[in-house]
């Protein structure tokens, strides 16, 4: 599982901005370009381009004043150096493009937002292409996988990992010493206690408490978090 530590990302040299396209021409895109725009009134770190996305936005010439640049296999062929934002909310979804994604030119941008507390002190560790949104808190000695999402406002308690391709939505919270494997997707408001450990590729649905220990690939919903199907 490949993972930067904070401190270094935040010490990396930004001579000059990096080209920038987003993945996913969605809402999600849209939100992820308002989160780059954003790190860069701090400091200016990229060059955004545009947009690619195996279906054109509506307006199949501009979105938010960039152009749809093609499709995910047009910036495959690409053989100048690209920084890619992965921004596809949809755990599997987001993995079968990164897979794609297997040029030489393209690497993946590591983005979170400048709201977000994150000193050396707290020990954090973030995977490449990670995506951090707006209002999250960690607290300290925890392990983010590759090309995890976290969506506004979520909380990460102390000695959690979350393996690679997690996805959490709004507001959802992980306790401390708790356990996601790769895949894991929690919906809006959905909470993990301490300890819990989620199976990968297990979806924990919006509002629900994970109290105890659930299996890979299935749906949980409620208070307290109940299996309700079993994924193939």
């Amino acid at each position: 599982m490949t993972q930067l530590f904070f401190s270094d990302y935040d010490d990396l040299d930004f001579a000059g901005s990096r080209p920038l396209v987003i993945v996913g021409a969605g809402g999600f895109g849209r939100e992820v370009l308002m989160l780059v725009r954003q790190l860069n009134e701090m400091r200016q770190q990229w060059d955004v381009l545009g947009f690619y996305d195996d279906q054109p936005p509506a307006d199949a010439d501009r979105l938010h004043d960039l152009p749809w640049l093609g499709t995910v296999a047009d910036l495959n062929a690409t053989t100048e150096t690209r920084y890619a934002a992965v921004a596809v909310g949809n755990t599997q979804q987001r993995a079968s493009v990164v897979e794609r994604l297997s040029s030489p030119h393209v690497h993946f941008a590591t983005l979170i937002h400048p709201s977000v507390t994150l000193r050396g002190y707290q020990n954090v560790q973030i995977g490449a292409g990670s995506i951090i949104c707006q209002g999250c808190v960690f607290t300290c000695d925890i392990v983010l996988g590759r090309h995890v999402l976290l969506n506004l406002g979520c909380t990460i308690g102390h000695d959690a990992v979350l393996e690679d391709f997690c996805s959490l939505m709004p507001q959802a919270n992980v306790g401390g010493e708790a356990f996601l494997e790769t895949g894991v997707y929690l919906g809006t408001n959905a909470t993990v206690i301490n300890q819990v450990r989620v199976g990968a590729g297990t979806i924990v649905g919006a509002g629900a408490v994970a109290v105890r220990d659930l299996p890979a690939r299935v749906t949980a919903v409620g208070v307290p978090a109940q299996v309700i199907k079993q994924h193939a």
